[in-house]
């Protein structure tokens, strides 16, 4: 039975991995700073063992690294608003943590690191599906600090022979993620403000468009890539390869909900990319990958575990 440790794991994404681990009976580890992950978000999983920390400390890696077999890197400040308000707090937590965890996984011959990289990192290229081969050109602190994380996962691959896959995330959505923040997605942002009667604010004209992907998608993806052959070294995307507007989701989204009304209209963020979809094709071929959760249905079960939450609460 393998050990994995799960950076980040008490976030959005990182729990999801850690609860499906365990699901199939996994030994996992977590590691978080609770700055933007909650314990609550791991309540349900069972036999997770829990370290707090800062990745950033390199001493906090090594610890949560020792042992480890497989470690999925998903420790972030995931947010391009933030990084541009406070590109040092997030350099740290993007850049320096991610070296530091590449470190320790070098030293304690960890059998491969899993990076939770960014589409974000294609920036504002016109063509679209976005494709693994094109040339980079963040457009955010955020974006160019994920890009960076994902050179040195593939430099430590050539120089130390450390087997690391970068799995570039696609506007990720699920339940767990946090509707209390400015700088959550979308998507939750949306479910929040209608089941609670508000009006929503979408940034810029509302034509841009999003490949979002439920969370279920790529947990399959991230654990898929911790055992393909022929990965290692590698960006993938884990997407559905579609693509929709903000006001298309805005007003499926109020269909759900039972919502009223038309969202506010703000100026566009700046380091937001006008549009965004993923070819898919490479994580079929190296993976195995399929998106076997629609966004339709993905949608669905964000807003049933958003009501849940809410009559849990109140």
């Amino acid at each position: 039975m393998a050990l994995y440790l799960v950076t980040g794991g008490a976030g959005f994404i990182g729990s999801h991995l850690a609860e499906e681990l365990a699901r199939r009976g996994e030994r996992v580890r977590v590691v978080d700073n609770l700055v933007t992950g909650r314990r609550q978000n791991l309540a349900h999983v069972p036999g997770v063992e829990f370290i707090e920390g800062d990745l950033a400390e390199l001493g906090v890696a090594r610890r949560a690294v020792a042992g480890a077999d497989i470690v999925l890197h998903q420790a972030a400040i995931p947010s391009v608003p933030r990084s541009v308000e406070d590109p040092l707090a997030s350099h740290r937590a993007n850049i320096d943590a991610t070296l530091n965890v590449l470190v320790a996984a070098r030293d304690a011959r960890v059998k491969r690191v899993v990076y939770a990289g960014s589409s974000s990192a294609y920036g504002e290229t016109p063509v679209l599906p976005k494709v693994e081969t094109m040339v980079t050109a963040p457009l955010s602190p955020y974006a160019l600090q994920k890009l960076v994380g994902e050179q040195y996962c593939q430099m430590f691959t050539r120089l130390y022979g450390l087997e690391t896959v970068t799995i570039r995330y696609f506007n990720v959505f699920g339940p767990r993620q946090d509707p209390s923040s400015p700088y959550s997605g979308v998507i939750s942002l949306f479910i929040s403000a209608l089941c609670e009667g508000r009006q929503p604010t979408i940034y810029g004209d509302g034509e841009q468009t999003r490949d979002f992907t439920y969370v279920a998608n790529v947990v399959d993806g991230v654990l898929r890539a911790c055992e393909a052959s022929g990965a290692s070294g590698e960006a993938i995307n884990v997407a559905t390869g579609g693509r929709i507007s903000l006001k298309a989701l805005y007003r499926t989204v109020r269909d759900l909900v039972g919502g009223r009304g038309e969202p506010l209209y703000a100026a566009p963020r700046a380091g937001d990319v006008r549009d965004s979809q993923a070819d898919i094709g490479k994580a079929r071929r190296l993976l195995g990958y399929e998106p076997h959760v629609g966004f339709e249905e993905g949608l669905r079960k964000t807003v049933d575990w958003f009501r849940a939450s809410q009559v849990a609460v109140g």
